[in-house]
């Protein structure tokens, strides 16, 4: 059996370097021919998975967020239909809390080797994909501006004190939402299409009963407020993942089409989108197959 191993080495203050050989013992004792591919730029592990040649039965990814939307970019892309196996190393790893993946690296090196096979739903964004949030709005600008530096000193501490930094910046788009049930237009500071039970290390933000492979996404949409206190009152609603008539919007969809007065900037797992007048976002039903406990 063969295997391709894709990791970030600069992932969440290079926790990997430590482990890299236990991980590696790991395969090789359950009967694994190993590949081992580090990511030196942006994209790497995308071309890397999207030009694998045949004969390989295993890809595992190890990094943060933004290396394991890389490596499913790049399955997507090149139609490789191979399980994914996923080490978290990054800050915050928002999509293996929701898969129950350890933080451990040893611990979830086992799982890539004697776990199960699920089947989980990805998403589509105009002509790129995301694994678990599509954002826009409110401190979603955060994680892709904090200082590279921060982030490997402080870990998830570094994007709390860029939020402090940017409490006096709030600002509000006109968007038009059109969705399965219906169409909303209004003014608002805040998006949020997810498929995650844990949003930038916060549990609960996207709602309960969460299911990843339902072929349908959580949306949350916080409406402008006029006051403070109606923008405290805001805040106790969206962090308790709870939709408040006057000022946030919550509801599932198989598929939602956001279309805006200006460009907005977006964040797909944590990393910059791009910025855009219209998003299409599609949810791709099992479109991949993970290894999960």
């Amino acid at each position: 059996m063969r295997l391709l191993f894709i990791y970030n080495p600069h992932a969440g203050k290079e926790r990997i370097r430590s482990k890299l050989l236990d991980i590696i013992d790991i395969f090789s004792k359950a009967g694994y021919e190993i590949t081992v591919h580090p990511t030196m730029k942006q994209g790497d592990a995308v071309g890397a998975v999207m030009n694998l040649r045949e004969g390989y039965d295993l890809i595992v990814c190890c990094g943060g967020d933004g290396t394991l939307n890389e490596t499913i970019t790049g399955l997507l892309k090149g139609e490789k239909k191979l399980p994914l196996g996923y080490i978290p190393a990054g800050s915050t790893n928002d999509f293996a809390v929701s898969l129950g993946i350890p933080k451990e690296m040893l611990a979830a090196a086992d799982i890539v080797v004697n776990g199960s096979r699920f089947f989980c739903d990805i998403g589509s964004f105009n002509d790129r994909y995301f694994v678990y949030v599509a954002a826009f709005g409110l401190f979603t600008d955060v994680s892709y501006d904090t200082d590279q530096a921060l982030k490997k000193t402080f870990g998830h501490s570094a994007y709390i004190m860029e939020a402090a930094k940017r409490l006096g910046e709030v600002r509000d788009y006109h968007i038009r939402v059109l969705y399965d049930d219906g169409v909303i237009e209004d003014d608002f500071v805040f998006g949020m299409i997810s498929n995650s039970v844990s949003v930038g290390g916060l549990k609960g933000i996207t709602g309960r009963d969460v299911d990843l492979s339902d072929g349908l996404f959580e949306v949350l949409l916080v409406r402008s407020t006029k006051t403070p206190a109606e923008f405290q009152e805001v805040l106790k609603a969206f962090f308790a993942g709870k939709g408040d008539a006057k000022y946030v919007f919550t509801f599932h969809t198989s598929r939602i089409r956001i279309e805006a007065s200006e460009k907005i900037a977006w964040t797909l797992d944590g990393e910059y989108g791009g910025s855009m007048k219209r998003a299409e976002i599609i949810n791709r039903k099992s479109a991949v197959e993970m290894i999960v406990p």
